[in-house]
């Protein structure tokens, strides 16, 4: 009894200990003194309590007969409740120090992400044409996020590859029976093309190679047997073939790729537009992606008044090259849509803008710095915390925290980026694409289909600058 006792004296220390890393480690408060201090009275009294409880077993067991008897049966309840009140306190303290470290995290924290308010009680399902050949490792990883995306989103497949390829890929990651089942309930179709284009080859190769899968999955939306196509093949060619089968909106004169960044507000996130189609820009590309941007961010993040900004090396008007100052003058006169002015690179994350337009050349390496950050940020985080033991129970608090930050700023889980300015929904996909980033980008296909962004897109022609 007397090893026991000291046991469960020695918690005041560990809570102790607690609380000391808790002030190291976090910016320390009044609120988390005041916890720390309640949590040792409580302890130090539970250990008093102990320490009398075993001192009335030890003058219990002198006694004889069925006096003893009830005494250290007494004795012993008075023990199990001081333990249960000191286990209780180190609870309370836990739960009332924890939400308080980690308080400077909690706009880094992923608990609701805009675009998965997806319509679930929709009752007809669309049809998403893929490209199942497009990608460094088509087909399987592509085929195992549509039969994801298929249980959870109110979409039916249309995957266009190789059949053989395709059924060889699904024996290979187990997934041939789901495939059959799908294509038995008319959820999945297996449409039959040729050859990919090559990540190394011209855009234009989709000119001479008709069946290509790129190729085929358009035709599908041309002929109105899809609403909407994705591919994380060449997206040199998605747009070649986009704007040749199905062609540019009327008074469009280049499409755009817009991707969506992550900001300091969890449910706003930003459309960066054009990160890659244009390397070359005219200001009329910049005004009218500033449009595009516009309808779509009121459509699908359900922006009300969407703020428009210009990427500028600084906020001042006169600031920049002769496409920055150009394309201000266009912006700054345009009445449809709130033109914020310059957004200078460290205002992108910032929530202070929802839609960015800059040149793809410009807008591509944004992109590809931003799908590095999520790395090497946790890679930092992982080696700052202390080691040892205080290091151990640090990283247990800290997983959850840091796995949410790390779903935040994971391309991913975004999983592609819309070409906007074409005459039909087309979601491109990054090269390295899996599964995980197959179902956000047909997630994002149907959230766009869903708000009838084609329908207000198409109303831009009817813009006087559009037609001048």
């Amino acid at each position: 009894m007397g090893k026991e006792t000291a046991q469960k004296i020695n918690k005041p220390r560990a809570i102790r200990r607690l609380v000391i890393w808790y002030k190291r480690n976090s910016a320390v408060t009044s609120i988390v003194d005041t916890a720390a201090s309640s949590a040792a009275t409580a302890s130090n009294v539970a250990g008093n309590m102990v320490s009398g409880a075993g001192s009335v077993v030890t003058t219990a067991s002198n006694v004889a007969g069925n006096v003893a008897g009830n005494v250290v049966s007494s004795a012993e309840s008075v023990v199990n409740t001081a333990s249960s009140v000191v286990s209780n306190a180190s609870s309370i303290a836990k739960n009332t120090l924890q939400p308080l470290v980690f308080d400077p995290l909690k706009r880094l924290q992923n608990n609701d992400n805009t675009l998965d308010r997806v319509e679930e009680s929709q009752s007809k399902r669309i049809w998403i044409a893929v490209d199942g050949m497009g990608g460094d490792y088509a087909p399987g990883p592509i085929l195992e996020g549509c039969l994801e995306a298929i249980s959870r989103f109110p979409i039916n497949i249309k995957f266009v590859g190789k059949i053989e390829k395709v059924k060889d890929a699904a024996e290979k990651t187990g997934l041939a029976e789901l495939l059959e089942n799908e294509i038995d309930n008319n959820r999945l179709e297996l449409i039959d093309s040729g050859d990919p284009i090559g990540m190394n080859e011209e855009a234009t190769a989709v000119r001479k190679r008709k069946n290509a899968s790129i190729n085929v999955a358009m035709d599908l939306v041309r002929n109105n047997k899809a609403e909407a196509v994705y591919s994380a093949g060449n997206s040199g060619a998605m747009m070649a073939s986009a704007i040749f089968r199905i062609g540019r909106l009327k008074g469009i004169e280049r499409p755009a790729i817009g991707a969506l960044f992550p900001t300091r507000d969890q449910t706003r996130p930003v459309l960066v537009l054009d990160v890659g189609a244009n390397t070359d820009c005219k200001p009329s590309y910049l005004h009218q992606f500033a449009l595009l941007g516009n309808i779509y961010a009121k459509d699908v993040l359900q922006v009300q008044k969407p703020r428009i900004g210009l990427l500028n090396i600084g906020e001042e008007e006169c600031k920049g090259n002769d496409l920055s100052l150009k394309t201000f003058e266009l912006l700054s006169s345009e009445k449809s849509f709130d033109f914020g002015g310059n957004c200078e690179g460290r205002d992108v994350l910032s929530g202070s803008f929802d839609v960015v337009v800059c040149d793809g050349f410009t807008g591509n390496i944004l992109l590809k710095f931003l799908e590095s950050v999520g790395g090497v940020l946790l890679d930092i985080l992982r080696s700052e915390l202390p080691r040892g033991r205080r290091g151990k129970v640090g990283s247990a608090f800290l997983k959850s925290n840091l796995l949410r930050i790390k779903k935040r700023l994971d391309h991913a889980e975004h999983g592609g980026a819309l070409l906007l300015g074409v005459n039909g929904i087309c979601v491109i996909g990054h090269g390295s694409s899996k599964s995980l980033s197959v179902v956000s980008a047909l997630r994002l296909a149907h959230s766009a289909v869903n708000h009838g962004v084609m329908d207000n897109l198409n109303q831009l022609q009817k813009l006087q600058v559009l037609n001048s």
